[in-house]
C-alpha cells in the first residue's frame, strides 16, 4: 500500500460498479466515499462510477460526457412498455441492453419461466430510435440481461434477420462488453449466464438448441459465422447478433473510462477503491473492478475492491492486481443483513477498510 495513506492525507479514487439490484454504480459510489470520510476526513475522495456495458451504462457516461440522456418507450423483457434511455453525442448514440431487456425488470426476478420468455426486441427498438434521432454510430453496452434469445428480439423490429442485416448495413455498431464468453457450448451463454436468469439446469439444453438455431440464421442473413467469438455470449447472445451485423467488439470498461477521463485521474491517485455486487471468477474475465485494477497497476497504484460477496481467495486477488477485497456480507453479517440497507452497509465497511489501511 502506498506510504502516503499510512499518516497524511491521499488522493482516492472511488470507482466501483453497480451492486446487483442494491445501489447503482454512482450511489455506491456515494456510500464509499461517505464512509471513507468518517475514517479518514482529511484525504481527498474522488468519484468516477464506471461500469463495463452492464447496469448504469448509460447514467456513467451520461456524466462523464455532460450529455442529457433521451427516454422512449420500447418493449420490456417479458413484452411490456418499459421507459429507456439513449444517449447521442454528436452522431454516436449509447445504449444499455439491461435498459431494455435487463433482469432488474423482471417484476418478479427470474424464474424458469422469464428465462424461456424475455427477449432482446426492445433493444431492437432503442436502436430504432437512436437512428431516428440522426445516429449514425450505435455503441450497444451488453450486460445484465434476462434474454437468452441470440438476439431474435432485436431482429424481430426490423421484419426478421435479412431485415435487420439490410437496414444496420451502414450503421456503425460497436458492442461494449467485457464478458468473452462465446455464443454455445460449455462457456457459452446458455451454460454459463442462464442460471443467473433463473433457468434451472433442465432447461439450459433448450436454451442451447435455440441459440443454435438463432446462430444459423444470423449466419444466413449476414454471411458471418460468430458463435465462437469471443463476446458473442455476452447478454444473452446479443453479442453474436450484433457480431454478426458487423460489429466491432470493444470493452465497456474502456468506454467508460474514455469518456470519465479515468487514466489522466489514476495518475494523481494514490489507492483506488472499486467494487460490484459479486467478486469471484465471472469478474476476472475483464469486467470493470478487474479492468480498472490493471489499468491502476500500470501506474503503479493499489486497488482495494468492496463488492457484496467475494468468492476469490487472496492469492488470486492479488494476482490479478488487487491489493485486497472485502466482503459485504461477511461485513453486515449475512445477505439478508447487507441488502436490507446496502448503502449504510457500504458505508461502514468502507470506514472499517479505512481504519485498517491506516
Amino acid at each position: 500500500m502506498s506510504s502516503q495513506l499510512a499518516g497524511v492525507s491521499a488522493r482516492v479514487l472511488v470507482a466501483p460498479d453497480s451492486f446487483g439490484g442494491t445501489l447503482t454504480a454512482a450511489q455506491a459510489a456515494h456510500a464509499i466515499a461517505a464512509g471513507w470520510r468518517t475514517a479518514r476526513p482529511s484525504d481527498e475522495v474522488i468519484l468516477a462510477p464506471q461500469s463495463d456495458g452492464g447496469p448504469g451504462f448509460i447514467d456513467v457516461l451520461a456524466a462523464g460526457l455532460a450529455a442529457a440522456p433521451e427516454t422512449v418507450t420500447v418493449s420490456g423483457p417479458l413484452g411490456e412498455p418499459t421507459p429507456a434511455q439513449f444517449l447521442l453525442v454528436d452522431e454516436t448514440a449509447y445504449i444499455e441492453c439491461a435498459q431494455a431487456c435487463g433482469l432488474d425488470l423482471l417484476p418478479d426476478g427470474p424464474t424458469a419461466r422469464t428465462a424461456l420468455a424475455a427477449g432482446s426486441r426492445g433493444v431492437g427498438e432503442l436502436i430504432v430510435a437512436a437512428l431516428a434521432a440522426g445516429a449514425t454510430t450505435v455503441v450497444v453496452g451488453l450486460g445484465g440481461s434476462a434474454c437468452t434469445d441470440g438476439g431474435a428480439g432485436l431482429a424481430e423490429v426490423f421484419g426478421g434477420y435479412p431485415g435487420a442485416a439490410g437496414t444496420l448495413a451502414g450503421v456503425r455498431l460497436i458492442a461494449a462488453t467485457d464478458v468473452e464468453n462465446p455464443l454455445l457450448g460449455p462457456f457459452g451463454a446458455a451454460a454459463v449466464f442462464g442460471p443467473q436468469k433463473g433457468a434451472p439446469s433442465s432447461l439450459i439444453p433448450e436454451l442451447e438448441a435455440r441459440l443454435v438455431r438463432t446462430a444459423l440464421a444470423w449466419r444466413e442473413a449476414t454471411g458471418r459465422d460468430v458463435a465462437e467469438l469471443p463476446g458473442a455470449g455476452a447478454a444473452g447472445g446479443l453479442g453474436a447478433a450484433l457480431l454478426a451485423l458487423g460489429a466491432e467488439r470493444t470493452s465497456g470498461a474502456a468506454v467508460v473510462a474514455s469518456a470519465t477521463g479515468l487514466d489522466e485521474v489514476l495518475g494523481t491517485v494514490d489507492l483506488v477503491l472499486t467494487g460490484e455486487g459479486r467478486f469471484d471468477r465471472q469478474s476476472l474475465r475483464g469486467k470493470a473492478a478487474i479492468a480498472l485494477a490493471e489499468r491502476a497497476a500500470g501506474r503503479g497504484v493499489d486497488t482495494v475492491v468492496l463488492a457484496g460477496q467475494v468468492d476469490l481467495d487472496p492469492a488470486t486477488v492479488r494476482r490479478h492486481h488487487v491489493r485486497a477485497a472485502y466482503s459485504l456480507v461477511d461485513s453486515a453479517g449475512s445477505v439478508e443483513a447487507a441488502m436490507r440497507d446496502a448503502d449504510g452497509a457500504l458505508r461502514a465497511l468502507a470506514a472499517a477498510v479505512a481504519r485498517e489501511l491506516r
